[in-house]
């Protein structure tokens, strides 16, 4: 039995090694394509592309999405992503997260007039889970990221399968706050790797001392 255990923890040890070096090279990746410059939107762009998007952003049919808390210069303040359409000329209309605003906020929200260029990364489109809250489309708060879902609520017939997730510096006037890289996997599995070599160690341990017990009886 010890010997089996040994295995196995031996074997979720040498697992997790495999996973963080599989983690530091999917975060390189991403390093590198957040250092380079982003392409011309596609018409099927892979997540989490660094791409850039040219148009009209239509301010007046703006949507609220999530609840988050920030760290402000007021102290924590509870606010939500603001969700605004981007036209395109020769494409459907994307959803454009520019960034985080407060709920209480009291400088004014930034509306860039005219023809703007959106860099950002593509982030998938959501399907509300089973303990999500309810969406409220006659005040366009949303809590799931559902692309067709909020345009149809802001009247749109059609939009893009995926948001643009506006990045850069936030702007003078503090909102919205964007999104200042592209979005990292947590890399644990340096830690859990010793918690199971460790639980080894204590196993090869436990199983000496018994044995001596055991044979010195």
């Amino acid at each position: 039995m010890t010997a089996a255990m040994l295995a196995v923890l031996l074997g979720l040890g040498t697992w997790q090694v495999e996973r963080l070096h599989w983690k530091q090279a999917l975060l390189a990746q991403i390093a590198l394509a957040e250092a380079a410059p982003p392409i011309q939107l596609p018409a099927h762009p892979r997540p989490f592309t660094k791409v850039a998007a040219t148009g009209h952003l239509r301010n007046d049919l703006s949507a609220q999405y999530g609840a988050e808390v920030h760290d402000t210069s007021f102290g924590p303040q509870l606010g939500s992503r603001l969700i605004v359409p981007l036209e395109r000329q020769g494409a459907d209309p994307v959803l454009v997260d520019r960034g985080w605003v407060s709920s209480s906020r009291r400088q004014p929200i930034s509306l860039p007039a005219g023809e703007v260029t959106i860099e950002g990364y593509v982030r998938p489109g959501d399907r509300p889970g089973f303990f999500a809250a309810k969406d409220d489309p006659a005040e366009r708060l949303f809590y799931t990221l559902d692309p067709a879902a909020i345009g149809a609520a802001l009247g749109l017939q059609r939009v893009a399968p995926f948001v643009l997730v506006a990045m850069g510096p936030p702007p003078p006037e503090h909102w919205p706050a964007p999104a200042r890289h592209l979005p990292r996997p947590p890399n644990n599995h340096l830690s859990y790797a010793i918690s199971w070599y460790g639980l080894a160690f204590s196993l090869v341990v436990i199983f000496v001392l018994w044995a001596r017990r055991a044979f010195s009886a």
